[in-house]
């Protein structure tokens, strides 16, 4: 079993907003893959399913980013699982727009998010790293990451989680280089 969580901040003034890309790309995998009905636990909203013969479970906290930690560690304390199983979807500052990374282990670079994560069950878990570039001053950042999508950039977006969800088989077997070679790949088209 592994746990998927996407990190974004709830509520419907921050649907949009680059930081949320987590919480969307989650959204497309269950979409895409069929996943059962939300439902409450882990202190955040759970969805259930399978990807191949892997059992996966989306998890996306319903606490506010900074304290996403909180509800990861619920969920894999309840699983009896170590961070070995967990894989994190969150917006990048430091990777171009629409382009995905993956890695395993590492600081959190301010994100508070993963500073949260790593206060409550440590550091080393796969990280799918969602670019949305750096606004270019530090004066800019939390404007940038607490900004929506403009219009103009939506249909890259879409593509973007398209091709996650797409490529998350490669995921669920473990494969991280040909899951971030595929989804490069679909970039591409």
């Amino acid at each position: 079993m592994q746990i998927w969580t996407g990190l974004g901040n709830p509520g419907p003034k921050y649907t949009m907003n680059r930081h949320n890309v987590g919480f969307m790309a989650v959204d497309v995998i269950a979409n895409m893959h069929g996943f059962g009905p939300v439902q409450k636990k882990f202190s955040g909203w759970v969805q259930e399913g399978r990807i191949g013969p892997e059992k996966i479970v989306l998890l996306k906290p319903a606490t506010f980013m900074n304290e996403s930690g909180r509800s990861v560690g619920e969920a894999l304390r309840f699983y009896k699982l170590d961070e070995g199983a967990l894989t994190v979807f969150h917006d990048e500052l430091d990777i171009a727009p629409y382009k995905v990374k993956v890695k395993r282990g590492g600081g959190h670079a301010g994100h508070n998010g993963l500073r949260s994560i790593g206060q409550h069950v440590g550091t080393d878990y796969r990280r799918i790293r969602l670019g949305i570039g750096h606004p270019g001053h530090k004066d800019a950042v939390h404007g940038h990451v607490l900004g929506n999508y403009p219009k103009g950039e939506q249909d890259d977006l879409v593509q973007m989680l398209a091709a996650v969800g797409a490529e998350a088989e490669w995921l669920a077997k473990g494969d991280d280089a040909r899951f971030a070679s595929d989804v490069a790949l679909r970039m591409q088209d």
